[in-house]
């Protein structure tokens, strides 16, 4: 992943309901747009607090990061049936290609952009899959996220997915995040 990873000491900010002002579950569940035989991904899955917004509605979803801290943690908490969690990077995806109906981050591109992992999720993703990133932009205020220096702008994300041979769907600057939807 690319500048940091979330302090696991911090990960009790995870589970802060309030993340939902950034990305609803409404919001998540409808930029997906998956049914519920699908298999999806959540990229920096962290303690699994957008995982439990999704899990309910698919058939498998992985919750993947590069800490196992993170995953002890969310098992405390209780995985649903739907959830397996997968220790890894972006860039290093353990799965067959075209595994994956869809896959999200949620605040997490700016730990793991770049081209090899683009290009993982290019493998991964099965043709006409979605995925799905919401993180914080760089026009933002800094106040709340990693610092503006360490994130990216919209477009930013949306040339990166396309020179990895998605086509973008939507890409918008919202006050402290953007959104960018691809499809492979």
């Amino acid at each position: 992943m690319g500048f940091h990873t979330f302090d696991v000491d911090r990960a009790d900010a995870l589970e802060d309901p309030g993340r939902f002002r950034y990305c609803s579950a409404e919001e998540l569940l409808s930029l997906l747009a998956v049914g519920p035989d699908a298999t999806v991904a959540d990229l920096g899955s962290g303690t699994g607090f957008y995982t439990d917004v999704v899990a309910p509605h698919v058939d498998t979803c992985y919750a993947v990061d590069v800490q196992a801290e993170m995953h002890e943690l969310y098992a405390e908490k209780g995985l649903p049936t739907t959830v397996e969690t997968v220790t890894a990077g972006v860039e290093d995806l353990p799965f067959d290609d075209d595994t994956l109906d869809a896959a999200f981050s949620t605040m997490t591109y700016h730990e793991y952009a770049g081209e090899d992992s683009l290009a993982e999720l290019a493998r991964v993703v099965a043709p006409g899959g979605r995925v799905v990133t919401v993180d914080w932009t760089r026009s933002g205020s800094g106040d709340a996220g990693p610092p503006t220096d360490e994130r990216f702008a919209v477009g930013d994300a949306a040339s990166a997915f396309e020179d990895a041979g998605f086509s973008v769907e939507r890409a918008e600057t919202r006050t402290e995040t953007f959104v960018c939807v691809a499809r492979r």
